[in-house]
């Protein structure tokens, strides 16, 4: 009776329920994704996948770093901001905040130009130097994309960011493979994949322009100037750069020691277990603007009431997925194709990793909103370092297998320490609890 009355309480709350209208987006764009990704592994041959998923992880780790913790930054100024009376100052900060990711989009550009492409193709023993130029001339718009997105959540836009985040950028990209694979222009794979994200920054960058356009900033607001921006954003670009790079070194160091064809393999495995923690990021979504403002007002009992439903909520969607796609794992990696079931292992230890990801909660999210950006951040980067030591070592002795193992024991690292952080730091428990 107590467990059914916790349930009917946890579905009641009104945070919940919009998580769980996030969680339905979410959802339809995690169907574009593997109807895209079964799409793309049954007609495309695996190295051009492969050149693909490469280019993916590079976007994800270099976009990371041009918006510089931003994204996640600008949802804390919101909650603050919320606090203090004075939100129409995220106009200002907006503008602030694209012009220092033009900033950092430039200078990579400026990288790419000296160095020599000769010298990039010989750091992973192939030609990929087309690729990683490709990938840094799409970074502003990637970089402007990220930051859009989560600029939607600031202003209580939650459905359009989820939109553009899980809907439109899988279905924009869907609609134009289809035509190059009917038209019979396969390679230009790479390059249609970057493209896209250039119509998405372009149409997400008006709609803000055009409903900013209506906010007058009340002169006697906060002033928050680039500097303070930096300072915020820094501890928490680090450590979203840091874990972006432990979703994706794998995939890289694994491009480094073996064939384009064994990274498709392999990155429909972390596709997978990535789908996974849609819950999580759903419920962080909904929560993370609603911490900032509770921990700001000090407002401690709502924000433990917050992490409970939070927690539970993540445990009660995401756990029974963990085990249908153990279950059925051989099964669900056959319909990529016969050669992707030689992930299944792979898949199955990268499970582990996302069940405890799912146990611990809103860690990340926490961290971020209550002030504690750079202890996290030097969480993430010892995680992150033996993520690469791992990788190093693991992935040219046992291929997929190695880089799964790696993935998995850095990912349950900072998970458990940063739990145990915040348990000794505030007596908040983040972890799921039935009481």
């Amino acid at each position: 009776m107590k467990l059914r009355a916790t349930i009917r309480d946890l579905f009641n709350n009104a945070m919940v329920f919009k998580s769980l209208n996030v969680l339905a987006l979410r959802i339809a764009g995690m169907l574009l994704f593997f109807g895209l990704t079964l799409f793309l592994t049954n007609n495309f041959e695996a190295g051009l996948v492969g050149q693909y998923d490469f280019s993916r992880a590079l976007l994800i780790f270099l976009g990371g770093a041009c918006v510089f913790g931003m994204h996640q930054s600008v949802i804390y100024y919101a909650g603050y901001l919320k606090s203090k009376n004075s939100l129409s100052y995220l106009k200002k900060l907006y503008g602030k905040m694209l012009v220092i990711v033009f900033s950092i989009a430039f200078l990579f550009f400026l990288a790419v130009l000296l160095v020599s492409p000769s010298f990039i193709d010989s750091l992973f023993d192939k030609e990929v130097s087309k690729l990683v130029s490709y990938s840094v001339f799409a970074l502003f718009f990637y970089g402007v994309t990220l930051l859009n997105i989560d600029v939607f959540r600031a202003i209580s836009k939650i459905y359009i960011s989820e939109f553009y985040r899980n809907v439109l950028r899988y279905a924009l990209f869907f609609v134009a493979i289809i035509y190059l694979y009917y038209s019979g222009n396969p390679h230009f794979l790479v390059e249609v994949f970057l493209l896209n994200f250039t119509f998405l920054a372009l149409l997400s960058t008006a709609y803000l322009f055009y409903y900013f356009s209506k906010i007058k900033v009340d002169p006697t607001s906060e002033e928050i100037g680039f500097k303070q921006i930096l300072k915020r954003s820094g501890p928490m670009a680090i450590s979203a750069i840091t874990y972006l790079l432990m979703q994706s070194v794998d995939v890289i160091l694994l491009s480094k020691y073996s064939s384009f064809e064994r990274v498709a393999f392999y990155s429909v495995a972390i596709k997978l277990t990535t789908v996974l923690s849609i819950v999580l990021a759903s419920v962080n979504t909904v929560y993370a603007p609603s911490f900032a403002e509770w921990y700001s007002k000090n407002d401690l009992q709502s924000l433990k009431q917050g992490i409970k439903r939070a927690t539970r909520l993540i445990f009660i969607f995401t756990f029974p997925a963990i085990v249908l796609v153990f279950l059925f794992s051989k099964m669900i990696l056959g319909f990529f194709g016969p050669g992707y079931i030689e992930a299944r292992w792979a898949l199955i230890i990268l499970l582990i990793g996302q069940a405890v990801n799912a146990l611990c909660g809103s860690v990340g999210v926490y961290m971020n909103m209550t002030g504690k950006q750079v202890v996290f951040q030097r969480i993430l980067v010892t995680a992150f370092t033996i993520n690469v030591v791992l990788n190093l070592v693991l992935i040219p002795k046992y291929d997929l297998l190695g880089a799964a193992i790696a993935t998995t024991i850095s990912t349950v690292f900072w998970n458990i320490v940063t739990t145990t952080y915040i348990y000794r730091k505030d007596k908040i428990i983040t972890f799921l609890t039935l009481k």
